[in-house]
């Protein structure tokens, strides 16, 4: 069993499993912070930032340097955990010979489908790499075979995969990779938070031989709670002094909750009259994907669609025109338009998109503030080409995914024989190397990959499982050899088709019918009536020696060895050497001496 990991980002996944001859790839996801080494895309011609002095435009392909380590063409199948970790399915399905099949959710395929980013609308983008083209990506996610949480998919008869909930985000899941002896757990972007989703179900990672660990926390020491909080007290604080907030953002996730978190606040602050803005052109997709993926909501959101009642409530802050969508600046949100006002726009990086234009509107004046909650991006590094900024800047980061105190609980209750995780969780921040507390805490010590390595895994497989047909079990006359052992032997023909392997009656030979006997090929199958005894039991050293002296031998002589006892007869110039699994007669050409201690030493044990 082995591991390859193609991508250096925890978060950010993407690791090849080899197991009983299949090859499955857990995640592929695409590391967009290079996008940070580029000038934001305007939506119109911005003079300052095209002259902005020793700015420096690198290489952006973020993807898969690395995959020298496998062809990827010879991957089975994939197993997407939730829309943050499928960003680079379309390069995969489409540019590396990739036949196999992809597994994912309904949520995580219509959501994903939301989030490429609209490089394709963009003018001048010479200096940028295209990833990959929007038919490449509808073409991709035509790929997808969706699946339900603990639905069962067999493997070629090799392995079997089953989708868990991970609590993180809509449809998203944990993955158990199993065979009929051998389970492997792949957990990646969990969550034990109660928020939108289906909990995470932690009693089906238990008994795993290994469990992979990816998509902790990218903030360990920020509550998300506490960061919800800042969040809206930093808003309130802002629009009552006439400032309009900007809020970076996917259009999907986190942002359901923070409209669920300003839907209670709004009111209670007095701010029932400041219009929320959400501008993506995918808004209207995302605000009602969330509210008919009823199935793959928690208990409580489950419930109202039964009353029936929306899930969401910014379902009745769409109704009261509190908050409105557009999927773009322009058309009817330039009517619409009025200050002081909330915004929610993307992309978080501050480098395409609408939240571009908003940065150049209104960061020059000192009453209005941009809010960041993703973490995925260094706001001071998506804040650089804007630079000198009036406006106040605010980090609220929001990560609902496990910390590592809730990791090290987690691993205590469903107790996997190993753990495997990436190197970056196994010791401290480099900026807090004294927070020990930091780091995953197990016994034994977790297993560390990095980036571009083959991690051969601590687990080899012992049995296989094998079924024997119905004629053949009932000629068996199994025999104990101790208590509650019972051997038989078999002489069959072993059938393997798909993994799966049956044991069958062996072709009786057939008779000749007239004249000359012709040899057959079924000739040579082995009688099981003239197969020789197996032995079974342990020899006795002492009873032996007595019984070699009642027979007559004598000045016999023993010595301990590392792997049992050898019996010297000096006389007769004989050795007979007995370990735990076998036994020797050494004698110097006397066949009748030979066969005579064989069996003194077959009294001692069992045939059948």
């Amino acid at each position: 069993m082995k591991l390859y990991c193609l991508s250096g980002h925890p978060t950010l996944p993407c690791n090849v499993l080899k197991f009983k001859s299949t090859t499955i790839m857990l995640d592929c996801g695409l590391d967009m912070t290079s996008t940070l080494n580029f000038l934001p895309l305007p939506l119109v011609q911005s003079p300052r930032l095209s002259n902005l002095p020793g700015w420096s435009l690198k290489d952006g392909n973020a993807f898969l340097d690395k995959t020298e380590l496998i062809d990827l063409s010879t991957v089975d199948v994939i197993l997407i955990s939730n829309y943050h970790c499928m960003m680079a399915l379309p390069y995969i399905t489409e540019h590396t010979g990739f036949t196999g099949t992809v597994y994912a959710t309904e949520p995580t395929v219509q959501i994903g489908r939301l989030l490429p980013s609209p490089l394709k609308d963009a003018v001048e983008v010479s200096t940028w790499r295209r990833c990959y083209t929007m038919q490449e990506v509808n073409s991709a996610l035509s790929k997808i075979q969706l699946v339900g949480y603990s639905q069962k998919i067999e493997l070629f008869g090799a392995v079997q995969v089953t989708p868990l909930s991970s609590g993180y985000a809509l449809g998203s899941s944990n993955w158990i990779i199993q065979s009929h002896y051998e389970k492997v757990s792949y957990v990646s972007g969990s969550s034990l938070l109660t928020t939108h989703p289906q909990p995470m179900d932690q009693a089906s990672l238990k008994n795993s031989d290994v469990l992979v660990l990816t998509g902790l926390t990218q903030i360990p020491t920020a509550n998300p709670d506490g960061m919800v909080g800042e969040f809206c007290s930093n808003l309130a604080l802002t629009v009552r002094n006439g400032g309009n907030v900007l809020v970076p953002c996917y259009p999907s996730g986190v942002i359901y909750d923070l409209l669920e978190c300003l839907y209670q606040y709004i009111d209670s602050a007095g701010l029932s009259s400041v219009p929320l803005y959400f501008i993506s052109p995918v808004a209207n997709s995302s605000l009602e994907f969330s509210q008919i993926f009823a199935e793959w909501l928690c208990h409580n959101k489950q419930s109202k669609v039964y009353l029936p009642e929306p899930p969401f409530p910014h379902a009745e802050l769409i109704q009261t025109n509190k908050l409105k969508h557009y999927p773009s600046i322009h058309g009817d949100f330039s009517n619409d338009f009025r200050q002081p006002c909330v915004v929610f726009t993307g992309h978080p990086s501050l480098r395409f998109g609408d939240v571009v234009h908003f940065m150049e509107l209104w960061g020059k004046s000192s009453l209005n503030t941009v809010i960041f909650t993703e973490p995925d991006f260094s706001y001071l590094e998506a804040l650089a080409p804007y630079q000198p900024l009036a406006m106040k800047c605010i980090y609220c980061p929001i990560d609902t995914r496990l910390n590592f105190i809730q990791v090290s609980k987690l691993l205590k209750e469903v107790q996997p024989l190993h753990v495997v995780c990436p190197e970056q969780y196994t010791q401290p921040p480099p900026a807090q190397s004294h927070r020990m507390d930091l780091m995953i805490d197990c016994q034994p010590p977790a297993m560390s990959y990095r980036r571009a390595e083959v991690l051969a895994l601590p687990f080899k497989r012992r049995y296989e499982k094998i079924e024997i047909m119905p004629e053949l079990a009932d000629s068996l006359v199994p025999m104990e050899i101790k208590p509650g052992i019972s051997l038989a032997t078999v002489s069959a023909v072993l059938h393997t088709k798909d993994n799966k392997h049956l044991l069958q009656p062996p072709p009786r030979p057939a008779q000749p019918t007239s004249g000359k006997k012709r040899k057959r090929v079924s000739d040579d199958v082995p009688d099981c009536k003239v197969l020789k005894p197996l032995l079974s039991g342990s020899i006795p050293v002492e009873q032996f020696v007595q019984t070699l002296e009642k027979h007559g031998f004598s000045d016999i002589k023993v010595e301990d060895t590392a792997k049992g006892h050898i019996v010297l007869l000096q006389e007769a110039e004989t050795l007979i050497q007995i370990e735990e699994d076998s036994t020797h007669i050494i004698c110097d050409n006397d066949e009748m001496l030979r066969v005579r201690l064989r069996d003194l030493v077959l009294k001692f044990l069992q045939k059948f």
